[in-house]
């Protein structure tokens, strides 16, 4: 969607801000034993604390209020009391929620120590992904520069974007206008981005081929040979200038 209107900004600031907090909150309290219900339980308190309404169950009748994914689940793992994290986990949080109608989004992925090279190295070259990608959104440049400079990051730490997962615009839905936003360079997409643009960026990296499946759930996606994925996401608002990061604390 377009944002002109400076009280919808002001609304997509808090918004921000609030699903960031409860990111922060949510990865500080990930600990060996913990199960992702566990998890869940706390992000929808802290949302419910904060005025706010967790997306998910909402605008999709996702059965959590968040989505945390255990690697090499890639996206929309269901919280479960069953499902305990491990040491060496690479834990994805995704937090999405809305305030007064308006939408935003992010997400973190987080390694329970211990952390090997390895990993280390995925999660800093995602977080790296990320940043450069974000720092592409401007208004006047084409919008595949996204995915252009998310990719470019990933093959130099040697890991492979997971193209079938997509940013996305985001704003009065969670789900909004410009659409689907790859995270890698497609030439045939000439869109160019305009000023009031609300895109949640959120580019996935892999150790392995990039393909994955849908979990008998129906909701998890996972790496098709279960190597491990990592994903950091960002709500930004496309200015003239820099762009406005309404997630980033």
């Amino acid at each position: 969607m377009t944002f002109t209107d400076p009280a919808e900004l002001e609304t997509l600031m808090k918004i921000g801000r609030i699903v960031a907090q409860t990111l922060q909150t949510m990865s500080e309290a990930v600990r060996p034993g913990m199960t992702t219900l566990e998890l869940d339980e706390l992000g929808l308190r802290l949302l419910r604390e904060s005025g706010a309404i967790a997306a998910p169950p909402t605008v999709y009748g996702f059965p959590g209020a968040t989505c945390i994914s255990i690697s090499p689940v890639a996206a929309h793992g269901i919280p479960d009391k069953g499902s305990v994290i491990q040491p060496g986990d690479i834990v994805n949080i995704d937090v999405s929620a809305s305030l007064d109608g308006i939408f935003a989004d992010n997400g973190g992925s987080f390694a329970v120590p211990p952390v090997s090279p390895q990993t280390q190295k995925l999660l800093t070259t995602a977080r790296a992904a990320l940043d450069q990608a974000v720092a592409e959104v401007r208004a006047g440049r084409p919008i595949n520069n996204i995915g252009r400079a998310a990719e470019k990051q990933a093959r130099r730490g040697g890991f492979r974007i997971v193209k079938a997962l997509a940013s996305h615009g985001v704003g009065h839905t969670l789900h909004d206008d410009p659409g689907t936003i790859f995270n890698f360079y497609r030439s045939s997409d000439r869109r160019i981005m305009q000023a009031g643009w609300v895109l949640a960026i959120e580019p996935f990296l892999t150790s392995g081929s990039g393909t994955i499946y849908e979990e008998d759930d129906q909701w998890g996606l996972t790496t098709a040979d279960h190597q491990p994925v990592a994903q950091f996401e960002h709500t930004v608002v496309v200015t003239d200038g820099e762009p406005l990061v309404v997630t980033r604390l």
